[in-house]
């Protein structure tokens, strides 16, 4: 009688515990999931000026969304007066968040790479010397493929 006891007080505690214990464990692949989404939404879904008015409302931070940033790093933000600091701005949140999240595939990098060359040809086709500035913007392009690694993951 008193085994049954025990384990009926066993089984009881332990049905008790799983489901708040499940629930936990899936709170918290949701917000992972959500995290996810909501990186790439605003990496690879949006336009540069969405994507700006989201960094400055500092959207999805209570996710752990990353927003720091520092530019084009030790490389001018506006070469020859070609605008590629938003870009730059954007490409730091690919590879801050990527790296924060462990998401650290080589074809998460190119992803990412990709993304910030054309958010420099998307500049440039504003500007009078499209040509010259996608020439710079494959400078900088090459610059990440090659040397970004360090700052990826």
């Amino acid at each position: 009688m008193q085994l049954t006891l025990v384990a009926i007080t066993g089984l009881t505690a332990i049905a008790a515990a799983s489901p708040i214990d499940l629930n936990e464990r899936q709170n918290k692949e949701n917000v992972t999931l959500t995290l996810y989404q909501t990186t790439d939404h605003f990496l690879f879904n949006t336009n540069i000026a969405d994507f700006l008015n989201a960094r400055n409302a500092r959207e999805g931070i209570g996710l752990g969304i990353d927003w720091t940033a520092d530019g084009c790093s030790s490389s001018p933000d506006d070469p020859f007066g070609f605008q590629f600091h938003n870009s730059c701005l954007r490409h730091d949140f690919g590879y801050r968040n990527y790296k924060q999240q462990k998401r650290c595939k080589k074809a998460d990098k190119k992803r990412i790479d990709k993304n910030f060359k054309q958010d420099m040809y998307d500049q440039c086709a504003l500007g009078d010397d499209q040509d010259g500035c996608e020439a710079v913007a494959n400078v900088y392009y090459s610059s990440v493929r090659v040397f970004g690694g360090n700052h990826f993951c």
